[in-house]
């Protein structure tokens, strides 16, 4: 009998240890993001937001292409700045069928050329008027962003003689500051929402051929199926929506910071707890 109980109660033992096990697998997590101002702020918001429900938050930085290709084979589970119609469509065309939608972030973002304020012109086709003035360049982001891909397009569309540089975004942003305080001519791959258009005056350049398209939505997306794996994640993530305003508040936060975008973050949601518990889905 002593021999009996002691098989029982090994036996519970790694029933127990298998389904905390389970637990703790369905209690993590892992959110890809890309080093875009809008992406960094509202992926370290959900990390946070995770984090005060039990969840182990990994935090994956890395360019696009690498960033689909890891959700659609599920070795990341949720990317939240994705831009639609335009900016992504070709990933979205790639990686669709095997990706999951799951909400619509914010729905006034814009993609496009821009300028400081005191630049004379208004429109893309001006540009090779003034090329010298610009010293015919284009300062861009990443190689494999969704801009970079459709200023390519522009720069055919329009007969652009202007070489498109390639940066990271946070370069781009000190070229921008450098000629602005210089007052010099330049022009850069830009997009809203982004915290240079609430630190500088600046325009976007009329697109009459409409390359970069009207205004798109930013999109959380995950591996299909991740849904049925995680329904409150799912639905956290999916109730999660900003405003212009409330974009621009965090986004400010996480820039200006002079600790950690999660510390950012968390003093955020300390601002508008009311915003964020209306998120949170009943249990």
């Amino acid at each position: 009998m002593d021999k009996i109980k002691i098989t029982v109660v090994l036996l519970l033992a790694a029933l127990l240890s298998a389904a905390c096990s389970n637990l703790d697998n369905n209690k993590k997590i892992s959110i890809a993001y890309a080093n875009w101002s809008e992406g960094i702020a509202m992926s370290h918001l959900a990390k946070v937001i995770l984090e005060e429900h039990g969840y182990n938050v990994k935090m994956l930085n890395a360019d696009l292409a690498p960033i689909f290709a890891s959700l659609s084979r599920k070795k990341a589970d949720v990317f939240m700045d994705v831009w639609m119609p335009v900016t992504m469509h070709d990933y979205m065309e790639q990686y669709g069928d095997r990706l999951e939608i799951i909400s619509d972030i914010y729905d006034n973002a814009r993609i496009g050329l821009v300028v400081p304020e005191y630049v004379t012109i208004r429109s893309i086709e001006e540009l090779n008027e003034h090329k010298e003035l610009f010293s015919g360049k284009i300062i861009g982001i990443d190689a494999g962003a969704g801009i970079m891909k459709t200023t390519e397009k522009a720069l055919d569309n329009y007969g652009l003689d202007y070489k498109l540089m390639t940066a990271s975004a946070p370069a781009m942003t000190t070229s921008l500051e450098k000629a602005i305080q210089k007052k010099e001519w330049i022009v850069v791959t830009g997009w809203t929402p982004h915290w240079m258009f609430g630190r500088y005056k600046l325009k976007v350049l009329d697109d009459p051929k409409q390359i970069y398209g009207k205004a798109e939505s930013i999109h959380t997306v995950t591996w299909k199926g991740f849904s049925e794996k995680d329904p409150f994640a799912a639905k956290l993530l999916r109730n999660i929506r900003l405003t212009d305003r409330q974009i621009s508040s965090l986004m400010t936060a996480v820039e200006k910071t002079q600790k950690t975008e999660t510390y950012a973050a968390r003093q955020w949601i300390k601002a508008h707890q009311t915003l964020v518990d209306s998120w949170i889905p009943m249990k």
